[in-house]
């Protein structure tokens, strides 16, 4: 498969500037030319992040011509956006001249590297208006009421949902929390400020949260705060889950000695180097979110034996060792080493034979 010529530096260098500094998680799903044998690619198709998932628009720029303003081209879905054009039959000449002086694309200047980032962000915002008018046009007293209680928290999302083969649905997205996860967890390499809303599988898992229960009568504005309170409870529990497996990863190093890999952040994985005579291999310990409720997974990986595929040959993932998580961070270190003590052998005899078939 024949790669795609790179962008221009201009425009590369306001792609570059949109992807770090927007706090929004926008993302790239292609780089195309528009024309064939051309030196440099000028589109590109940008993932926009909205109501908890993606829309994609087309970025057009002319690579003979990469210092003019860019065309976007939206989804056929949503052939009534048009952020540019009159809002309405009665907007007038004088109205619409204004809104396109407001806009990014006016006096545009490639050479800011900014200028892409201001335009997506303007485009976006626009679209996060034009959903809220469709729904707004829905006949549903319920979903009015629902969504008048809560349309005063920052950062409201809503959008609606229709096909051929299904009815209208709309969906909405409320942030919860306004806690900075980023500043809760030491060395945290998340860009962007991370909602409750996102999966943050590292963390914690979504599937695990508990939520209140919902009573009949209830609004959305009666039931948010409750919600919020149960989550920083859980946030905070996960936060703490972190500092556990972080004091166990570094009580290894007293029978083990400093790990050859250990993940320094949210301390999910880390690999030991273990040698018995001459027999030498890796144990690589895997922790879940749950720890210490829930006890490491154990993977032996010998460095002397192999399979007929050229790859290490590795033990079945073991957890049948004594475990309580009740016992302190050097206890737990220790009843692993005496297991693996025992273990090494067997595993030994199981890299042989695992060689002769």
């Amino acid at each position: 498969m024949v790669s795609e010529p790179p962008l221009p530096p201009s425009i590369s260098a306001q792609l570059k500037y949109l992807l770090v500094h927007s706090p929004h998680p926008f993302r790239i799903e292609q780089i195309w030319s528009g024309c064939k044998n051309s030196r440099f690619s000028d589109r590109f198709t940008l993932l926009v992040p909205f109501c908890l998932d993606y829309v994609k628009w087309d970025i057009i720029y002319n690579a003979f011509y990469p210092f003019s303003a860019p065309d976007i081209v939206f989804l056929l879905d949503d052939e009534e956006f048009r952020p540019l054009l009159p809002v309405s039959d009665r907007e007038g000449g004088a109205e619409i001249q204004a809104r396109l002086m407001r806009s990014s694309l006016w006096d545009w200047n490639s050479k800011d590297p900014s200028r892409l980032f201001k335009l997506v962000h303007e485009m976006r915002d626009l679209y996060v208006q034009y959903q809220r008018r469709r729904v707004g046009e829905v006949n549903d007293a319920r979903l009015k009421f629902e969504i008048s209680t809560i349309l005063s928290r920052e950062g409201i999302e809503v959008c609606l949902i229709s096909g051929p083969d299904k009815s209208e649905e709309v969906k909405f997205v409320v942030p919860l929390l306004d806690v900075n996860l980023n500043k809760l967890v030491h060395a945290c390499p998340w860009k962007q400020e991370q909602k409750i809303y996102l999966q943050l599988k590292d963390l914690l898992s979504v599937e695990d949260v508990k939520l209140p229960s919902w009573v009949d009568g209830m609004c959305m504005a009666e039931y948010l705060p409750s919600l919020e309170d149960t989550l920083i409870v859980q946030v905070m529990e996960a936060v703490a889950f972190v500092g556990a497996r972080r004091r166990f990863i570094e009580a290894l190093v007293s029978k083990f000695g400093r790990p050859l890999e250990a993940d320094p952040i949210f301390c999910r994985k880390a690999t030991i180097l273990a040698v018995t005579g001459v027999f030498t291999f890796l144990v690589h310990f895997s922790l879940s979110t749950h720890f210490p409720k829930q006890q490491p997974t154990l993977i032996l990986q010998s460095s002397q034996h192999f399979n007929s595929q050229g790859a290490p040959i590795m033990s079945p993932p073991l957890n049948n060792y004594p475990w309580s998580p009740r016992w302190d961070a050097a206890e737990m270190v220790e009843r692993i080493f005496d297991f693996l003590v025992k273990e090494c052998t067997s595993f030994k005899t199981y890299c042989l034979d695992a060689v002769v078939q």
